[in-house]
Parts: C-alpha cells; sequence; structure tokens
C-alpha cells in the first residue's frame, strides 16, 4: 500500500511543477507581450532610413538559405538511410 502512496505522492509532485512551470511561463509571456510595439526612438523607425516600416536585409539570401537548408537535410537524411544496414525480421 505504501507503494501506492509514493507513487501517488510522486505524480502529485510531478503535476504541481508542471503547474507552476506553466504559471511563471504565461507570468513572463504576458510581461513580454505588455511591450509597446512602436519605436523607442522618436521620428521613426530606427531600422529603416526614415520612410517608415520596410524589408530589412536581403530577403532573395534568406530564402536561398532556406532553401540550401531543405536540400541538405534532404540529402543528409537520404545519406543516412543508404548508410545505416536494414533490420530484416
Amino acid at each position: 500500500m505504501s507503494l501506492r502512496r509514493n507513487a501517488l505522492a510522486a505524480a502529485v509532485a510531478g503535476a504541481a511543477r508542471v503547474v507552476m512551470a506553466v504559471v511563471v511561463w504565461l507570468g513572463a509571456a504576458v510581461t513580454t507581450l505588455a511591450a509597446s510595439p512602436s519605436p523607442a526612438a522618436p521620428g521613426g523607425d530606427p531600422r529603416s532610413s526614415g520612410q517608415g516600416p520596410g524589408l530589412v536585409g536581403d530577403p532573395a539570401f534568406a530564402l536561398l538559405a532556406v532553401v540550401a537548408i531543405g536540400a541538405a537535410s534532404v540529402v543528409v537524411t537520404l545519406a543516412y538511410v543508404r548508410m545505416t544496414a536494414r533490420r530484416d525480421a
């Protein structure tokens, strides 16, 4: 009977830890979402040259990087599947 009590106590303690972690996480999320989206400096968005919001960086490079990462993951996955031993039952 004490084994069941110990298991129940461990389950309750684990659930309490999960609940506390969720409460702390949500508290941090509320604090983060409370920030103002407007720029801190007066006179416009500091990320652009004063004409308002726009694209920052190079979108073509970002697109190429995403495609390259996807292609590399396919090649690595296929190489791994080819090099591992087959598991016949």
